[in-house]
Formats: structure tokens, C-alpha cells, sequence
């Protein structure tokens, strides 16, 4: 929850930023990839491929999930090679009051629109559009902090200059915001992917 605590009040911000009065309705969903659950079929018939594999879109949303929670697990790919590994969803926060038929099948054609793969992947694909801008993002500040433009923050740096570790945090990152700015031409377009 504390992930909901903190983004959700971002994603407003940023909403607001557009226009004052713009307020759209939120769904935040966690995506897990690393879990330990697995799935077969109950009948050999159901499996796919040379795994014996569950076929992809199924979603299994009742038995092993939270009885107190809004989460379910989906599998959206074809198991090319060994066991599928379904995705599971935690659904934080809704406004939209969507049927959970109509989450999870939105959720399914999501993962159907993923521009390097002509198939299905695993998760969403504005998921892996934000994996790979955080990734891009990271390679900008180590190259940033690599050439000695920023200097690197510790907390024996604060204690040394009796600044405190908060300001010394906003003008590192005010400095590397400044620094990894993008240049006009690729700022509404998603080069990193």
C-alpha cells in the first residue's frame, strides 16, 4: 500500500498539470512477474504446446488468490519453451468500478500490444513501455554521475557539511533533472522503446 500512497497522489498532479479541472478515473493495478506460482491443465486435451502448457488468456481468479484482496493471475503468452509463467495483478485502487470480466479482458488485449513482439507477452504493454523508460532513465543519471556532473549523494557527505540528508536529496535531484533534460524533438516521443 505504500506504493498507492505515494503514486496516487503523483498521478494527480500530473493530471492536474494537463488542466485543472481534468480528472480522470484511476485503476492501479501492481504487476508481478516473479512469483513461484505455476499452472497445468486439469485435462491433457486444454494443454498447448510441447510443455503441455495452460493456453493463453487463461486467468485464474478464484482458490489460490486473496480471499480479501482484488487479485488475479494471467496467463497471456504462449509457453514457447518449458512452463508459462502467469502474471499475477493486485488491484490497489479503482474509481472506474469496472467488472472484473472486463479488467482482466482489457488487461489480456493489453499484453497484445507490444510493438517488438508480433504475439502476446507476458505483461501489459504500457508495463514494459515504463520498465524500459526507467531503464533508460537509469543509464541517463549513471552517466550523469559518472562524468562528475552531479555530485554522488552519501549520508557522510551531510554529516561532514552538517547539511541535512533531505535538502542534500532535492538538489541532487534538481541537478540531474536539470542535467537529463531531453532534448525538444524526443520529449512526446518513446524512444526508449
Amino acid at each position: 500500500m505504500q506504493v498507492l500512497e505515494e503514486e496516487l497522489p503523483a498521478l494527480r498532479r500530473a493530471c492536474k498539470s494537463f488542466a485543472s479541472n481534468y480528472r480522470p478515473l484511476i485503476t492501479f493495478i501492481v504487476v508481478q512477474k516473479r512469483h513461484h506460482a505455476r499452472f497445468v491443465c486439469c485435462h491433457e486435451a486444454a494443454a498447448r504446446g510441447r510443455g503441455k502448457n495452460i493456453p493463453a488468456g487463461t486467468v485464474i481468479d478464484r482458490v489460490v488468490t486473496s480471499p480479501n484482496e482484488y487479485d488475479f493471475f494471467l496467463c497471456s503468452h504462449h509457453g514457447i519453451q518449458g512452463t508459462s509463467r502467469p502474471t499475477r495483478y493486485y488491484v490497489l485502487f479503482d474509481e472506474s468500478n469496472m467488472d472484473v470480466n472486463a479488467m482482466q479482458s482489457i488487461t489480456y488485449y493489453l499484453c497484445h500490444l507490444y510493438g517488438r513482439c508480433a504475439r502476446s507477452v507476458s505483461i501489459p504493454a504500457p508495463v514494459y513501455f515504463a520498465d524500459l523508460a526507467c531503464a533508460r532513465a537509469r543509464y541517463h543519471i549513471l552517466a550523469a554521475l559518472n562524468s562528475g556532473l552531479v555530485e554522488k549523494f552519501s549520508d557522510e557527505d551531510s554529516k561532514r557539511t552538517g547539511s541535512s540528508s533531505s535538502s542534500k536529496a532535492e538538489s541532487v535531484k534538481t541537478e540531474l533533472a536539470n542535467i537529463i533534460a531531453l532534448h525538444k524533438r524526443v520529449k512526446k516521443v518513446m524512444y526508449f522503446a
